[in-house]
């Protein structure tokens, strides 16, 4: 079995924004290095902001190892099924759950 790589996460945030800050604590939590990557007025910075998160209007904006796992709602829904840790290489495999389990997981509702 190879070394596991540490994942490469990027988080693009906006001055202000208590998502991106609770995003960034889950990812400390988790002692999973971030990139954060602020979005600014200049238009090169919006062009990498438009296409990294495929035309998203809302921060933060999640990436890990280039896939777009969207914002922090959508990150919150990961870490509660226990597919966060299998994308970031903290676990092999998810959690024994029955489906019922994974949509309410999925579903936000515990």
């Amino acid at each position: 079995m190879g070394a596991k790589t540490k994942p490469d996460v990027v988080i693009w945030t906006n001055k202000g924004c208590g998502a991106c800050v609770r995003a960034k604590q889950l990812f400390a939590s988790k002692q999973v290095e971030v990139t954060e990557r602020r979005l600014k007025n200049s238009p090169s910075v919006q062009r990498a902001f438009s296409m990294a998160s495929r035309g998203a209007k809302t921060v933060p904006q999640i990436l890990i190892d280039g896939t777009l796992v969207g914002g922090f709602d959508h990150l919150v829904i990961l870490e509660k099924s226990g597919e966060l840790d299998v994308m970031l290489g903290l676990s092999d495999s998810l959690p024994e759950r029955t489906a019922w389990q994974r949509f309410r997981a999925w579903a936000g509702l515990g």
